[in-house]
């Protein structure tokens, strides 16, 4: 895929530039401030954007902007904010906006290069990543949400995957489901949560955001229990 990159720190950009390049992937553009970034991304159409959220000149909130500029004037336009900050004032309508794919990582907790490049692969394929942590610090102050109460156990446990950003097909593997499963369990969410469809997807967000205000008592399965286990469908 094309990427275009827009990042401030000279080690973090170039080594961006080498892993993706490594990957298979093309830059197209690397950026140390936001200078020339709309212009490019009209003139090249990459397949993804990653963003910083503190850019110069004040090193405040000029990147997380530029995220909604983009998605506004291109609203299919994969984007990523990839930040070492949880950018308050703005990350909640990036995250609720009508829009492309959207994936909002903390730098610090990502430790896996190769789960970093699939993730970027999959924002570029339409998916929508958000770090839970992100969504929990947006939402530490609200109060609880009572729609959650309605959800049977291996509902919430269904949702607590779906919240990490994982496929339907990754959540039956994960949890030892059948992808027809999965898709029955998910319906019931969204019935329960009250989510009405929409031609967006954003069904999918508003219940990882549901599931991570409420987060505390689910636990996915760690990797050792699921080595132990070798039954099928629950």
């Amino acid at each position: 895929m094309r990427i275009l990159i827009c990042e401030d720190s000279v080690l973090l950009r170039e080594g961006l530039v080498r892993l993706l390049e490594h990957s298979g992937h093309e830059v197209i553009g690397a950026f140390a401030d936001t200078t020339g970034v709309a212009e490019a991304v009209t003139r090249e159409q990459p397949d993804l954007c990653i963003l910083d959220v503190r850019m110069p000149p004040t090193f405040t909130d000029e990147g997380i902007k530029l995220a909604l500029e983009l998605r506004a004037a291109h609203p299919q336009l994969p984007v990523l904010v990839l930040s070492q900050y949880v950018e308050e004032r703005y990350a909640s309508e990036l995250i609720a906006g009508h829009g492309g794919a959207f994936g909002y990582l903390l730098k610090d907790r990502v430790t896996d290069v190769a789960e970093f490049v699939e993730t970027l692969e999959r924002i570029a394929g339409g998916a929508t990543v958000l770090d839970p942590e992100v969504v929990a610090q947006l939402l530490t102050r609200r109060s609880k949400d009572t729609r959650m109460e309605r959800l049977t156990p291996r509902e919430r446990t269904v949702l607590a995957a779906l919240a990490e950003g994982r496929s339907n097909q990754a959540i039956a593997a994960l949890l030892f489901l059948s992808e027809a499963s999965v898709e029955k369990h998910i319906t019931a969410i969204f019935q329960k949560l009250e989510l009405e469809q929409d031609e967006h997807g954003n069904r999918r967000v508003l219940a990882a955001i549901a599931h991570l205000k409420n987060a505390g008592g689910t636990q996915l399965p760690t990797q050792a229990a699921q080595n132990r286990q070798t039954g099928s469908t629950p």
